[in-house]
């Protein structure tokens, strides 16, 4: 199969075939050194096909997004010392207000992802898209990828049809990724409360930080953080405004007894117990806050390629004052206790 595609054929056979073979299983790094990306975006086609005209509304860079290739990412990682990726699909996700066009989508794009496993061994794992907030398809769709496709967690939006993750409506599929420990990578969207407020602002230049921070709240605020304690929670972006306004929140919180009693160990230890990562964040600002927020064991190496550079992440990694052992923690070592097998 060439390198830059991957046939119907291929998709379809490993659908039916890598539970009972092992294939696609078992990821691990190619390389015992080198940077583990976990925000790394694919195209695949079916994705590309039916949602062409809402990934160019959402997206200041579409052509980076539809011009993909398999060949493009592994260039991208071999020129800056990225050893593999965890490989999702962006913005706008495969939600676009029906169920049965979104389990599709969501099923096309997992079987993709776990297809580019196996044509390009230790270069990528997967985060699986769900036709959430579609309850019985989304947890349908967490078994086939995760006991079938075996890919190595979920990805989800940070919002959808204006609710955010912590919505009392989302709570069976977060019971059920916390009955399974599983990742869950949360991407930024722009929900329709907050979208095109300002003329020439783009939905990357505020919204898509603050509903990442608006889902961290949600979830906070819920008590489902405490509820779903064995979800390990990956944040774009730092975490969006959450560092500069954690101890703002948790105060906030923390006087209202009704809200307390949802967090019993307390608000910070929720929200820095998180993990975060570097993507478009990588500077002397941003992580200084980061850092000063969680340490540096909650934050994993991020690019949000093919939108960023793994390049531009890691000029700003360098200049960090970071310990050797504290930037391998962040371009990998983090990335490997999260990921047990990728080590």
């Amino acid at each position: 199969m060439p390198s830059t595609t991957l046939t119907r054929r291929g998709a379809l056979r490993l659908a039916c075939g890598c539970a009972a073979s092992g294939f696609a299983a078992n990821f691990a790094c190619a390389a015992a050194d080198g940077a583990i990306d976990v925000h790394h975006h694919v195209s695949p086609p079916v994705w590309l096909e039916g949602a062409r005209e809402q990934i160019a509304a959402t997206n200041r860079n579409a052509s980076a997004i539809t011009g993909w290739t398999p060949a493009k990412s592994i260039e991208e990682m071999d020129r800056n010392g990225v050893a593999c990726a965890l490989a999702s699909v962006t913005n706008p996700g495969v939600w676009f207000g029906a169920a049965e066009p979104a389990r599709r989508l969501a099923r096309g794009c997992n079987e993709y992802l776990a297809a580019l496993k196996s044509d390009h061994r230790g270069r990528f794992g997967g985060l699986a898209a769900l036709p959430f907030p579609d309850t019985d398809g989304s947890l349908a769709e967490i078994a086939h990828a995760l006991d079938v496709l075996r890919l190595e967690g979920i990805g989800l939006m940070s919002s959808y049809d204006n609710k955010w993750l912590g919505d009392a409506a989302f709570a069976p599929v977060l019971e059920e990724i916390n009955r399974r420990k599983a990742v869950v990578f949360v991407h930024p969207t722009s929900s329709d409360c907050c979208s095109a407020r300002m003329p020439d602002v783009s939905f990357s230049a505020i919204e898509f930080p603050i509903d990442t921070t608006r889902a961290i709240v949600s979830l906070l605020f819920s008590g489902a953080l405490a509820r779903f304690p064995d979800i390990k929670w990956i944040f774009s972006h730092a975490g969006g405004a959450m560092p500069m306004l954690a101890t703002r929140v948790a105060g906030i919180m923390e006087a209202q007894p009704a809200l307390k009693e949802r967090i019993p160990n307390g608000a910070m230890h929720e929200l820095q117990r998180l993990f975060y990562d570097t993507a478009l964040s990588a500077n002397p600002i941003s992580l200084a806050a980061l850092t000063k927020f969680v340490g540096t064991s909650r934050i994993l190496y991020g690019t949000d390629y093919a939108l960023n550079s793994a390049r531009s992440i890691n000029a700003g990694l360098a200049e960090l004052p970071l310990s050797e052992a504290q930037a391998r923690a962040i371009r990998r070592g983090n990335a490997e206790v999260l990921f047990p097998g990728l080590g």
